[in-house]
Formats: C-alpha cells, structure tokens, sequence
C-alpha cells in the first residue's frame, strides 16, 4: 500500500471554501476516475491565526495506480480547477509505503 501526502494552505478567509470543495467535488470525481488500486482520501487540517493547513492523505495499492492518478510525474501536486486561488501555497506530493 502506497499512502500519497500532499500538503497545502490557505488564508483562513478561504478554508471553508476549499475543505467545501475537498469534500463536495474533489474527493468524489477522483473516486469517480475508478482508478485500478485507488483506496479512499483522508483530509486532516490544521488552524492557526495566519493560515490553515491542509493534508490530504490518498492510499493506492502500487505507484503504478499513482502514476494513473498523478501522471508521469508522480510528486506533481494534482490541482483541480479553481483551487489555484484558494491556495496561497503548497508542497510537491511525497510516497510513502504503508508498512503496518
């Protein structure tokens, strides 16, 4: 199992706009996609005075089923539209086996 973390922020004027859009459309066109080997999304988020983070978390059973969801470039953040203006930054994608 392959557990792809992504890590973005907002400014806190824009947090519900986007963890709205996470839940209402992001998260289900991926499911949608029915990648071979797609497993779920998790979102965590973090609040402070100055931004808020995001981390989504998504599990594939190999990098092959990432590469399907990513591309080619498999660290390449996968932005859908209209969310470039909700976030003020955010990191490349990091892999990580599941070992337990």
């Amino acid at each position: 199992m392959i557990a792809r973390i992504w890590h973005g922020w907002t400014k806190p004027a824009d947090a519900k706009a986007y963890e709205d859009m996470l839940r209402d459309e992001i998260f289900p066109s991926i499911a949608a996609r029915n990648i071979s080997g797609y497993n779920g999304a998790e979102l965590f988020i973090r609040e402070d005075s100055n931004e808020v983070e995001f981390v989504t978390l998504l599990r594939f059973d190999s990098m092959e089923a990432v590469k399907e969801f990513a591309g080619p470039v498999e660290h390449k953040p996968v932005i859908y539209p209209g969310v470039e203006k909700l976030l003020t930054r955010m990191e490349q994608a990091r892999h990580y086996r599941v070992a337990i």
